[in-house]
């Protein structure tokens, strides 16, 4: 299949019923989680995994960028404060996730009501998939919680969400998006770009800054 073809591929799938957003959103998979990689082998900055950023940039492509937020801190926030609480009971692991998960949908509910309370229309309005996502992320915060602390859990949950904040806003920009459905093929760029990554030996741009007075 040459590059022609591809775009054909894709108008006829559209053709078929496939809808567009379904098409822009698997055609900007590729770019979101090559940035995620770039941003870790190159830049240094961690985040939780591939997986958890990507998920958390569409999220806030679904339901935009103003209530993606704040369900994301109601979600770390209620996560973190399960977390202290029920670490007196010495619970086994699943459990206190379970009751950890409970505890974050009634936060969620709470901050859905307030919302509704003050007129906040989109929040009523939300999809419950963003939201689930959301909420999946919370493993990840506990699991860095018991392995490094509350502070490192925070720390790495701020930077995941530094990551997706700026892909968001690279993948919202609608010249590039109107780019991407008129020229399809630029996606298998993103496979040189992560070869080019992979293969990444020298210092990640944060190191200059921790080995700075080294390297003086």
């Amino acid at each position: 299949m040459n590059l022609m073809q591809l775009h054909s591929w894709i108008q006829n799938a559209m053709d078929y019923g496939v809808p567009q957003e379904t098409i822009l959103y698997l055609l900007l998979l590729p770019f979101v989680v090559t940035l995620v990689a770039i941003f870790r082998q190159v830049f240094g900055i961690k985040a939780f995994g591939i997986y958890t950023p990507t998920l958390i940039t569409f999220s806030f492509l679904v339901v935009g960028v103003k209530y993606g937020i704040a369900i994301f801190f109601a979600v770390i926030a209620a996560g973190i404060f399960a977390r202290l609480l029920l670490k007196r009971f010495r619970l086994l692991y699943l459990p206190r996730i379970a009751i950890t998960l409970t505890l974050i949908s009634f936060a969620i509910l709470a901050l859905l009501a307030f919302g509704g309370s003050v007129q906040r229309t989109g929040f009523a309005a939300m999809s419950i998939a963003p939201i689930i996502i959301m909420i999946a992320l919370v493993e990840k915060v506990v699991a860095a919680q018991i392995e490094s602390g509350t502070r490192h859990a925070i720390l790495v949950s701020l930077q995941t969400l530094a990551i997706s904040l700026v892909i968001y806003f690279l993948m919202d920009f609608p010249g590039f998006q109107e780019l991407l459905m008129a020229s399809p093929w630029i996606v298998l760029l993103t496979i040189l770009i992560n070869i080019a990554a992979g293969k990444w030996t020298g210092l990640r741009l944060n190191e200059y800054w921790r080995f700075r007075d080294l390297l003086k």
